[in-house]
């Protein structure tokens, strides 16, 4: 019987060449016929299948610098195919070559991918060199081994997602069966539709082919030379005469922040910074969540300094991070962007609606995970958990019990009754040994949650949530929570998940007044996707950079550049 981990990549396979499956419960449509195949002995056919048999038993072979990574799939093609060649017209070597070099604009790299193997074997079939049987038995083996390869990672991801972390949740994309997914892989490859089938592999989403473009843009800056470094020197302001002006110019004009002057009118002065100049610093700054003031002081230098292979890396590792997860963002969704500082309501693949929001500090980081908003709550209280009350409060406890009073902070026993922190030896307390008592915090506008919190269940104790300290909002980096996500405008999206005409601004602002705790269901749960991008294809052709904030950035490059996600074959 067949490993389960096999089939899930067969099948997985399949799904990219005719599309996911999206009911499993009804019954499964006809399968596409694979070509009716004749047994014929013919000396080709003998020699993949002494191939095949040699590459069961001695798995790690190489063919002309290129191992065969997935050998029992590659194997159970041929024998589903009676061992008949599937790569000897020169026009699909041709398909699969390009499909495999396009390969890099998906952040991927096509070597891993037999690329110099195959370019050979090309090379060989057009000029009709005099290959022997051997020869063309392993171009077939190397070209379906890439074929199969190449469009299980464009389709799952390279990388797997829960090797880099073990509260990933998020659902792989659906597959079919193994029988029908061998018989669409089969039925692919006769018609010699290679490109279209990595076309059909990659995410649908709009987001996807914007990142493949803007890579393609980045390749292009880098190729070119990339772009100049901004010299150190005093704070550069609009109005001033600096001899860095004109390097910073050109650096805009790179990135596209500015017009080129060959289509401008060049200023008089080309060391002063004007206002056209001002505008395009101002967007640069916008794209890599910097404060738009027009300044460049040391932060907007830093930013304008990285290099361009950086910035690559950057989109290859959220391109990776598109295929673990773009398959979850349809119809409404709410979207959280850790790395961003940003919630958003997606409806048709865009953001309806954006709020900045706070998230956790590095000791603290907010969780990646997905759930479905399911209540809302108005006036809420806050029971203070555990690891915040050992860190943040018991401190404060020790040192004066009267602190709580004035944080309107509650101690509860057991019963629910209220215990006055005077009597309490609080000294007793810490890691370790936890109080017996609960604290809450009573509702109000100083309440640490604020007025209206957003809930969806998981086991990390983290929710969307108003806040009363407003200004933290204002920072550039606003990484400054306990885990939970405190939200600018909490209140506007409470109405969008709601979706209710009954719940406006006015009848939320009704129940405020009553200082009670009122909880609301939702009538449809809203999924809720928080994920980490640190670039993302903007509609206009720009991309949004943001900081690393985590430092997640590293370990998914180094597995995207080193590792391979393959079937369990033991």
């Amino acid at each position: 019987m067949m490993h389960r981990s096999i089939v899930a990549v067969v099948a997985a396979v399949a799904t990219t060449l005719f599309g996911p499956v999206t009911a499993f419960a009804q019954p499964p449509t006809p399968a596409v016929a694979a070509p009716t195949v004749t047994a014929v002995a013919s000396p080709l056919a003998e020699a993949i299948r002494e191939r095949i048999d040699h590459l069961r038993y001695e798995k790690q072979q190489d063919v002309r610098g290129a191992r065969v990574i997935v050998p029992e799939l590659v194997a159970k093609y041929y024998e589903a195919q009676q061992f008949q060649p599937a790569w000897q017209e020169p026009a699909k070597l041709d398909e699969l070559v390009a499909s495999i070099d396009d390969l890099r604009n998906d952040g991927l790299d096509p070597d891993d991918y037999h690329l110099e193997a195959l370019r050979s074997y090309r090379l060989d079939v057009r000029m009709k060199s005099p290959l022997t049987l051997q020869d063309r038995a392993n171009l077939e083996l190397v070209a379906t081994d890439a074929f199969m390869l190449g469009l299980y990672h464009v389709y799952l991801g390279k990388v797997d997602p829960m090797k880099l972390s073990s509260q990933w949740n998020f659902a792989q994309r659906p597959i079919p069966s193994f029988e029908q997914g061998l018989q669409r892989f089969s039925a692919r490859l006769a018609a010699g539709e290679i490109r279209e089938a990595f076309d059909s592999a990659r995410p649908s989403h709009v987001w996807y082919q914007r990142g493949r473009d803007r890579l393609k843009d980045y390749r292009a800056i880098a190729a070119a030379g990339g772009w100049p470094a901004i010299a150190e020197g005093p704070t550069l302001k609009p109005g001033m005469s600096d001899a860095r002006v004109p390097v910073l110019r050109r650096r805009l004009e790179i990135t596209k922040d500015l017009a080129p002057t060959a289509t401008t009118v060049a200023p008089a002065d080309p060391n002063l910074y004007d206002a056209t100049l001002e505008q395009a610093v101002k967007a640069f700054q916008e794209r890599h969540g910097l404060a738009p003031d027009g300044a460049i002081g040391p932060g907007t230098r830093a930013a304008m300094s990285v290099p361009v292979a950086q910035r690559i890396d950057q989109i290859r590792v959220n391109l990776e991070r598109g295929r673990w997860t773009l398959h979850e963002m349809k119809g409404d969704f709410v979207l959280v962007d850790v790395a961003g500082f940003y919630v958003s309501f997606f409806r048709n693949d865009e953001p309806i609606w954006t709020s900045k929001v706070v998230v956790g500090r590095d000791e603290r980081e907010t969780p990646i995970f997905r759930s479905k908003i399911t209540y809302v709550v108005f006036n809420p209280t806050w029971t203070i958990p555990p690891g915040i009350l050992v860190k943040d409060k018991l401190p404060d406890l020790k040192r004066n019990p009267g602190a709580l009073k004035k944080m309107n902070i509650r101690v509860l026993d057991g019963s629910g009754r209220e215990v006055n922190p005077y009597s309490v030896n609080w000294h007793q307390y810490g890691s370790s040994r936890l109080p017996p008592y609960q604290f809450v915090q009573d509702p109000g506008p100083n309440n640490a949650l604020g007025l209206v919190k957003v809930m969806f269940p998981n086991p990390y104790l983290v929710y969307l949530h108003d806040s009363p300290a407003k200004s933290l909002y204002e920072q550039d980096q606003r990484t400054f929570s306990s885990g939970c996500i405190r939200v600018q405008k909490a209140f506007e999206l409470a109405e969008l998940v709601l979706n209710d005409p009954q719940w406006n601004r006015l009848s939320m602002d009704d129940v405020i007044a009553t200082k009670e705790t009122r909880t609301v269901n939702l009538k449809q749960p809203v999924p809720v996707l928080i994920l980490y991008w640190t670039a993302q294809p903007r509609p206009d052709g720009q991309v949004v950079f943001r900081n690393d904030v985590y430092g997640r950035d590293p370990a998914t490059l180094a597995a995207l550049n080193s590792t391979f996600r393959l079937p369990v074959l033991n």
